[in-house]
């Protein structure tokens, strides 16, 4: 997975406060319970990880959770991530333009923090939600492992 922030503006905004590693995965993490609870993301599971801003390896760095859940059987796709859109909003998020690789995908926002949902669309019966949070975290990570960190028993949290 490549780069990816919510806005060139969050990157620069972000770097006069910065965020420890334990913040930094905190802020991505309750964000995605948020969202498996508010919209009841049915077999939720989740994969954390610490991601550059800039390139591969330099500062400052991003918080990044990728979840993978189950569409409700007989659910019509474009009316379920409409309504799920609809719950975020009323929970203070901000909808923005519809994703561009993601037919009928809904892209939030919240206090800098963005997530993207959409249909997998290999399976038609599986959903996607990957969220991003702000380039704070200034700790020097190069050379180290950069490998998705299971998060699935943080999300059912409360």
């Amino acid at each position: 997975m490549g780069r990816r922030h919510s806005s060139t503006a969050d990157s620069v905004a972000g770097a006069g406060r910065t965020a420890t590693d334990e913040q930094t995965k905190a802020e991505v993490v309750e964000n995605a319970r948020q969202i498996v609870a508010v919209a009841a993301l049915q077999s939720a599971t989740g994969g954390y990880l610490l991601m550059s801003c800039e390139n591969r390896e330099d500062p400052p760095y991003q918080g990044a959770v990728y979840l993978d859940f189950t569409l409700p059987a007989g659910a019509r796709v474009d009316e379920y991530f409409r309504d799920v859109a609809t719950a975020m909003v009323a929970r203070g998020w901000r909808e923005g333009l519809p994703p561009n690789q993601h037919l009928l995908g809904k892209t939030l926002s919240k206090d800098g923090v963005t997530a993207t949902l959409y249909p997998e669309s290999d399976s038609g019966q599986h959903g996607v939600a990957r969220i991003y949070g702000h380039c704070r975290d200034m700790n020097n990570h190069r050379g180290e492992s950069s490998a998705w960190v299971d998060i699935t028993d943080q999300l059912h949290r409360n």
